[in-house]
């Protein structure tokens, strides 16, 4: 599955980047968010809980920073598996900035998913509105602590 979308923040492009860049600091933002754990510069453990359809998940994974073209371009993989057993992941996400000018970014981002098990189950409709759901959450929550940077 590919979920694929754009938004725009206001932010200093540089400094997006580098928040981007900062697991401790980003998964903040994202909700549901349990912790996060950074286990070297490119490698971090994290713990989500999120509800889908009638299902709770609490997901836990390892992504890795693969690839980092400041401050425009970063590409992540990572794999992990609902604590309960309900499925199994992996995903490959590229996040793209631009500096729009008059301190305005464009965030394009795609990822490709593949889920197995019970998760799985609820197909693309599903998992896609949940993944703008959390896409409208998150960019709100980013704004908020980009506000705080400045």
């Amino acid at each position: 599955m590919v979920i694929e979308g754009g938004f725009k923040l206001r932010a200093e492009i540089e400094k997006l980047f580098d928040f981007l860049l900062k697991p401790d600091t980003i998964m903040t933002c994202l909700p549901g968010a349990e912790s996060v754990k950074l286990i070297d510069e490119n490698t971090y453990e994290c713990v989500v809980k999120q509800k889908v359809g009638p299902i709770s998940a609490k997901l836990k994974f390892i992504n890795r920073l693969t690839k980092v073209e400041k401050p425009t371009h970063i590409e992540i993989e990572g794999e992990g598996e609902d604590v309960t057993k309900l499925g199994h992941f992996k995903q490959r996400s590229v996040v793209d900035l631009k500096d729009l000018g008059n301190g305005e970014v464009e965030i394009t981002y795609r990822t490709d998913v593949n889920i197995v098990g019970k998760l799985a189950m609820f197909g693309d409709r599903i998992m896609r509105a949940k993944a703008k759901d959390v896409e409208k959450e998150f960019t709100k929550n980013l704004q908020e602590k980009l506000k705080a940077l400045s």
